[in-house]
Formats: structure tokens, sequence, C-alpha cells
């Protein structure tokens, strides 16, 4: 195999590029991808693009050399994904890995000009490619991104490792609980009212519990409302918009546990080793579960016909009822493990 001689012969300076994933529990997900290349080539230079709203979480990422972070914005078309890839040729990469398999991140990775190219067979980009494989289908998104890693240089990764480093992390003075009820889809979002009901149901079940809600400036007014006229008032904190990605993980590496939508928030809580519970909806945890099975517990009503979906919207109900009808008996059953009760 071609590819695998080449990189056999330039291990010493070898110089390698991963375009990364766009959304944040992705980004979580590829953490294994940089950490297997750092295992086949513990002397590579391995350098990342990024979203440039997900960029201080490639911080905390083991491995990584140099960060370039891209914007939509301010590269906006094919044209200026072009001229971006074009200003990082001069940086002569070895290898480019291409894991969001989207034609824009495909320009990229010919614009810069890396000898080796390897991306998936799909939205047309594959012809930019140098090695492209097909995407397997039906295994979870970890073991997706490194199937590439295995199909170019045709070697096997048995140690696969989601971790982020928090280093010094914020510690809760008071035994408390992260909550996370948001998702960029409807159909993960919690309703506000079995929002309201969870709550109450928890704060009922552990009176010595502090209850810490987190999600982006957005999503402040949203647990506003979730939090206004509940019981237990004063145990209840609304963190929203207040810390960015780093300031989250640290977060969530201070307190008991974490409980979550399916979402971004939910692969960050895993993979700085905080017990997580996840709520599941439309959503495949086959595919998209946090993949840390260590003090990870995956939670969904499972009554439905059309579940999961995997729509980012309701189509039967408008509201997903697949989140509505979750059994709080359950979730206080799974954070009791973790929790201390009054």
């Amino acid at each position: 195999m071609a590819s695998v001689s080449y990189l056999k012969s330039n291990l010493s300076n070898l110089k390698i590029l991963i375009r990364l994933p766009n959304w944040l529990g992705d980004v979580v997900m590829s953490t294994a991808f940089v950490s297997a290349v750092k295992q086949l080539y513990p002397d590579a230079q391995v350098d990342v693009i990024i979203k440039k709203d997900l960029a201080n979480i490639a911080a905390l990422i083991p491995g990584i050399n140099k960060v370039h972070p891209f914007s939509k914005q301010e590269h906006s078309g094919l044209s200026g994904v072009y001229h971006f890839g074009k200003a990082l040729s001069r940086l002569e990469y070895d290898v480019f890995f291409n894991l969001p398999h989207s034609l824009s991140s495909a320009i990229l990775a010919w614009a810069c000009g890396a000898k080796k190219r390897v991306g998936f067979k799909k939205e047309g980009g594959f012809f930019l490619m140098t090695n492209s494989y097909k995407k397997p289908v039906n295994v979870h998104r970890v073991n997706e991104y490194i199937s590439l890693l295995e199909n170019f240089t045709g070697k096997t990764v048995t140690n696969k490792q989601i971790k982020l480093n928090t280093g010094q992390y914020l510690i809760f003075k008071y035994n408390t609980l992260i909550v996370n009820f948001n998702s960029e889809a409807t159909s993960r979002r919690m309703p506000l009212n079995k929002g309201r009901s969870i709550i109450n149901a928890l704060t009922e079940a552990f009176k010595e519990v502090t209850f810490a809600f987190v999600g982006s400036p957005k999503e402040s007014a949203f647990i506003d409302d979730l939090i206004a006229g509940l019981n237990h008032n004063n145990r209840l904190q609304n963190h929203a918009g207040k810390t960015d990605l780093v300031g989250l993980a640290k977060l969530m590496a201070g307190s008991k546990a974490v409980l979550t939508t399916d979402s971004g928030p939910a692969h960050l809580a895993n993979s700085v080793g905080v017990p997580t519970v996840v709520l599941f909806g439309a959503g495949n945890e086959n595919n998209t579960a946090p993949y840390n099975k260590k003090d990870l517990s995956v939670i969904r009503y499972g009554q439905l016909a059309c579940e999961p979906c995997v729509r980012n919207t309701c189509k039967l109900y408008g509201i997903p009822k697949c989140m509505e009808m979750l059994d709080e008996i359950k979730i206080i059953n799974a954070l009791s493990l973790y929790l201390n009760d009054a």
C-alpha cells in the first residue's frame, strides 16, 4: 500500500493536519482519532483545523501542536474555503485527514496541498482526495472516524480513548449536579413542562444537592423559565452563558454528576470523567452516545414505534413525545449512584 510505505519513510518529520468536525459532540468524539494518530506516529507534528466557535476546546485535546481556527463568516463560500486552505500550503503538510466529509472541507484539503489527502467517499469531494474510503454504516461515530486511519495505514487501532485534559478544574463547594436540558435539535431538547417535572422530582429525592443549569447565552432565558416557580428554588442556579467551553468542561469535572440531553455537553461531561446520565429521544445511542462506558447511563422511553427517528424536529407530535414520556424514577435511580441523599 503506497500510503503506508510513504508514511513509514517519513516518520521522523511527518506533518499531519486534521480537519475536525463542526459540532461540539463530534469534536469530542474525534479526540479518539487524534489520540490514535499520536499512538501510530508519536513523533509526528499534529495540527488541526477547527470551527472558530469551538477553537478553545482544542487546548484540552492531548497531542495537538497547532490550532487553525476556521470561520465561515470570515471565509465565506467555496472561494473563501479555498483561500484559507491555500494560506496553509506554505506549511507543507504530508497528510490531511478530513473528518467532516463535506465538499467544502475537501476543497480545503486540496487547497492546502497536502501530499496525501484522506477522506470519505461522500458529498462529491472524494475526487479531491488522494485516498478515499466508504463511510462505514451502523457503527459508533468514534469508530467511523478511526476507520479512516485504519484504512489509510492498514493498521488496527485497539486503544480508543476519549479524554480531555481539564488540568485545574472548578470544584463546587456543595454536592452539585450539573443539568443540561438544551440541544440544537428541538427533537432532543427537554420540553419545558417535562423539565420542570423532572427537577421537582430530583429536588425532592436529593435534598442536599445543588442543581447548576448550563447552556449557551441564548439558552439562559429558557433556564430562567424552567426554574421560575419550581420547588426548592434556592438550590437551583443558572450558569448558562457564564462560561466558555473550557470553563464548562472544568465546571463539569468539579461536579458530582451531570444530567444531560443527547447533545454536545453530554460528550463533554463524559470526556472529563464525570458520571453522566444522558436522556435520549430522537438520537440513536448506538451511533452517538458518549463513548466511555464507565459511569455512563443512557435513558430513553423506548415505547414509541418512531424511536429513534434521528430527526432534528419531531414530525409526529411537534413537541418530542419520546422526551415527554421519560420516567423520573429511572432518572432518580441512575443519579442515586453518585449523589448523596438527604
